[in-house]
């Protein structure tokens, strides 16, 4: 009876709003109880929000199928993605990503590279050999290449290491990795459905549009906002500070899904050129500065996100014929690819620590919300009539995304935990380990 209530509910009232306020106070008591749970086992609450979400999608339930199929929900959740990595822009600067850009250019290189050669060998290896197998291969091999930072940065949120330096290595790469990815499924979307292959008009112009919006959004956001801020301290609004950085957030995340990047890069690039001293005439009136006028929205938003993105799994799917083992080498490959990543960084952070490596290649293996894009790509394309990702595959693909999701969240706080007991690479013989976080 305490599962069918919802269902129940939903018979009576004819404001529509009504059934999207109970669907988001199912969603929020979810991801509260299921964030404590996974908090009480030592866990990152993500990782409690990420898999309350796939068991209940595993019920046969219509209020279930209701909520993974509501557009209200999904928005929401997308908003909280866009808010989440917002608040994580605002905690950086655009001189720390610099620091840090050399490095997060190979990663993000290495991350797309080494894992689209991994899937393109699986797939040629496991799928039947057929008339469309090379074209699937590379398909699951671009699939590969994506990295859904959202995952990461709640994990190092969760446990305040966001400023550790590893933290915006990922963060510099993950931005970098979504335009390589772009790129190259765009290559790889018009050698499989163009009778004519590659069209470098096409792909040179996504290029071009990617570039004018990081150039856009960093060199004239720097320049402008200080600006716009100064301009708004004259409104007495009393919430003028957070609607000016969220509509300068909002536009962003346009301009980002304009040059066909993910909307989240936007979202963090408005966030990284609103540093604190925008905020600081707003604290001199006594006011909240924008990150802690933030907070509340983000409490609100960024667990309908992860539970929502729990909620579209369908392990059902796995029984495909071939799907479960194509799944499980996927995430093998996807695993051991971006481990490569590890292997590209050098130096010393600085707090004087050994840049953790291991903690970077943990960092970059999630796929999420941006794999699962790239999925729903795959299964429009057909090639004579045939789709290139049928069910198995496209099965195999969500697997994937899954575990690699799931997976994250220990790891990376199993490695934080080692990184912050470690002591400093240059320690002297004797000298008091210092074992307290960066933070």
């Amino acid at each position: 009876m305490v599962l069918l209530w919802p269902s129940l509910a939903l018979a009576v009232g004819a404001d529509p709003v009504g059934p999207v306020a109970l669907d988001l106070a199912l969603v929020l008591a979810a991801a509260l109880l299921a964030g404590h749970c996974a908090t009480r086992l030592g866990q990152s609450a993500v990782l409690g929000e990420l898999l309350v979400g796939v068991v209940v999608a595993q019920l046969d339930l219509p209020w279930v199928a209701r909520l993974r199929d509501s557009a209200s929900i999904d928005m929401l959740g997308r908003l909280g993605a866009l808010l989440l990595l917002f608040e994580v822009g605002l905690q950086s600067t655009v001189g720390a990503m610099l620091q840090v850009g050399r490095q997060a250019l190979v990663v993000a290189a290495v991350g797309v590279a080494v894992p689209f050669a991994l899937g393109w060998v699986v797939a040629h290896q496991l799928l039947p050999a057929g008339p469309n197998t090379g074209a699937v291969a590379l398909f699951l091999g671009a699939t590969l290449t994506a990295t859904s930072v959202g995952i990461t940065v709640r994990v190092f949120q969760d446990l305040a290491s966001l400023q550790r330096i590893e933290a915006k290595i990922i963060l510099g790469a993950a931005v970098v990795d979504d335009v390589l990815g772009l790129i190259l499924l765009a290559v790889v979307v018009a050698v499989i459905s163009s009778p004519d292959g590659l069209q470098l008009g096409s792909v040179g112009w996504i290029v071009a549009k990617a570039l004018l919006f990081l150039v856009f959004s960093l060199v004239v956001g720097v320049w402008a906002t200080p600006k716009l801020f100064q301009w708004a301290t004259r409104l007495r609004h009393p919430s003028t500070l957070l609607a000016v950085g969220l509509a300068l957030c909002f536009l962003l995340s346009w301009a980002a899904d304009w040059a066909g990047l993910a909307p989240i890069v936007g979202a963090f690039a408005a966030g990284l050129v609103l540093e604190d001293v925008h905020s600081a005439p707003y604290r001199a009136r006594g006011e909240l500065g924008l990150e802690q006028l933030v907070r509340p929205l983000t409490s609100l938003l960024v667990p309908v996100f992860f539970v929502q993105l729990g909620l579209r799994t369908d392990l059902a799917a796995l029984g495909h014929p071939g799907a479960l083992g194509l799944g499980l080498a996927l995430v093998a490959a996807a695993v051991i690819g971006k481990q490569a990543c590890a292997g590209v960084v050098w130096g010393t952070g600085p707090d004087g620590r050994q840049i953790d490596r291991w903690l970077v290649g943990l960092g970059m293996i999630p796929r999420g919300e941006v794999g699962l894009i790239f999925a729903s790509v795959g299964a429009g394309l057909q090639v004579n009539g045939q789709p290139i990702v049928d069910a198995g595959a496209y099965a195999a693909v969500v697997l994937m995304v899954v575990v690699t999701t799931v997976l994250t969240p220990p790891l990376l706080k199993w490695r934080l935990g080692r990184s912050q007991a470690g002591p400093p690479p240059d320690a002297e013989p004797g000298a008091p380990i210092d074992c307290r976080s960066p933070d």
